[in-house]
């Protein structure tokens, strides 16, 4: 992590500079129409979504009882990648999205390649998602296309992002707030059958131990699959970007940091314990959801299609977020000069609308994809995003280490949202990061979304080299 003395010295100047200042001359400002409640329940809906109430059946499948394990090692992960990202914030509020973190950390080129693969990243989740909605929406009306289907879900969730912020924060708060209450009833009903007020239950030591023990898989397992579930729990980084459309972006980021553990103890820790002591690990399929099992091993009557509602909330939600988050990251690129200028144009309504329509068009061209070729054009692009998001976070916890490191020479001392235990915390989560990708390229599963994504890493450097290092002026920081 040495930098040159030049290049430690503009960043310490950067550290010392008014927080407050903009870093972009003549550049629109956001509106800043998001409440507390807003950016509470975007970092909520962030973390639950379909990779909780579907994905986690394939982490159980593969581990066995103690996936809640798994769960503790991969929650912590991101608590300390959370932690890392709310000092940021707190320290520089001026910085006003995720991936700016890393320009302020390591220079322009680390602003535009991850800029520009969160960008990719996002991009593809929306006709992921799309089409997702579109497989829950067609088993209720089957007489109409998938492709009719996404294209309507594209067109609504673009008309709510073209609105105003404040559209999307209400419906990303009642979209979460469907989730909560799902997952709190979802809890509630369980303790009930275990305390024996649902029916008899045989017992979870005499149901695990009928079912290979606590390690079916072996206990390394356990760690193997934390792969698995990392990609799951991503998505809480929103509410960062978010917060910069708040009246206290900073406040708005250290509440959020600071709450983020009891989420992830109660929404994924809690569900997922209570279907293991619930339901044999080896009744439960990959692919299907692990919470219908549950409620219908526990006889809850309708418990398939209250859950398919529930997930298709799941999934409008991460689409609704990921037209803001791609909206968001394209302005502020924009706004650095590595994308086009046009886009930090606004609508009346302070919305970036290029850059949403943009991300509609985007949509579009990867849901027609996966219609005429699934296996194929579609396939790639899903698999080369696959890796990016952990790269992005490595990248994002080094950025952290050296600011705070820049801070401290500067004589300014420690920032008032603090990482703990500093630098070992920080220096953990990097190695850990590192193994995570170590596994995907070991893994055969994993292998051909490592190796795609490597290439859009690879992609992403050449079109600095060729682009970014034009827009870059030496008044930014």
């Amino acid at each position: 992590m040495n930098m040159p003395t030049d290049e430690s010295g503009a960043l310490e100047g950067a550290i010392r500079a008014d927080p407050h200042s903009s870093a972009e001359v003549g550049v629109p400002e956001l509106s800043r129409s998001l409440r507390p409640r807003h950016v509470t329940m975007i970092s909520i809906g962030g973390i639950i979504g379909a990779g909780l109430f579907v994905g986690s059946s394939v982490a159980i499948a593969a581990t066995g009882p103690m996936v809640i394990v798994t769960y503790a090692l991969t929650g912590l992960l991101f608590l300390i990648v959370m932690r890392c990202l709310g000092e940021m914030a707190v320290a520089r509020p001026d910085i006003r999205s995720f991936t700016e973190f890393t320009r302020a950390g390591f220079g322009d080129w680390a602003g535009f390649v991850v800029g520009w693969l969160y960008w990719y990243f996002w991009i593809i989740v929306i006709p992921v998602e799309a089409i997702a909605g579109a497989v829950i929406l067609q088993h209720w009306f089957p007489g109409v296309p998938k492709l009719v289907i996404g294209a309507g879900l594209m067109a609504a969730m673009t008309g709510v992002n073209l609105m105003s912020t404040r559209s999307y924060g209400e419906f990303e708060f009642w979209f979460a707030s469907i989730k909560v209450v799902a997952i709190i009833a979802f809890i509630a009903v369980c303790a009930a059958f275990l305390t024996g007020a649902m029916g008899a239950h045989q017992g979870v030591w005499q149901m695990w131990g009928a079912n290979g023990g606590l390690f079916p898989k072996g206990p390394f397992a356990v760690v193997t699959a934390v792969t698995t579930v990392f990609f799951s729990m991503m998505g809480a980084e929103i509410a960062t970007i978010a917060a910069a459309e708040s009246p206290d972006p900073a406040r708005a980021v250290a509440r959020m940091v600071s709450t983020v553990v009891w989420r992830i103890l109660i929404f994924y820790l809690g569900s997922i314990a209570f279907i293991i002591c619930i339901v044999p690990w080896d009744k439960v399929p990959p692919g299907v959801s692990p919470f219908v099992i549950a409620l219908d091993w526990i006889k809850v009557p309708y418990a398939a299609p209250i859950m398919s509602g529930i997930i298709l909330t799941a999934v409008l939600s991460c689409l609704n977020s990921s037209f803001y988050v791609v909206s968001r990251v394209l302005f502020v690129l924009a706004a650095r000069g590595d994308a086009p200028r046009a886009l930090v144009k606004l609508n009346a309504r302070q919305v970036p609308a290029r850059s949403v329509l943009i991300g509609s068009v985007a949509g579009m061209v990867g849901i027609i994809a996966h219609d005429l070729a699934p296996s194929a054009v579609f396939a790639f692009l899903v698999n080369a995003s696959g890796a990016l998001i952990v790269v992005i976070y490595l990248i994002t916890v080094a950025a952290q280490i050296r600011l705070r490191r820049a801070r401290e020479r500067a004589g300014l001392g420690p920032p008032e949202l603090r990482m703990w235990l500093f630098p070992w915390a920080s220096y953990a989560a990097i190695g850990a990061m590192i193994l995570v990708l170590a596994a995907m390229a070991l893994d055969r599963d994993m292998q051909s979304e490592f190796w795609a994504s490597a290439v859009s890493i690879v992609v992403a450097f050449a079109a600095y080299l060729l682009f970014g290092r034009r827009s870059a002026s030496p008044g930014r920081t």
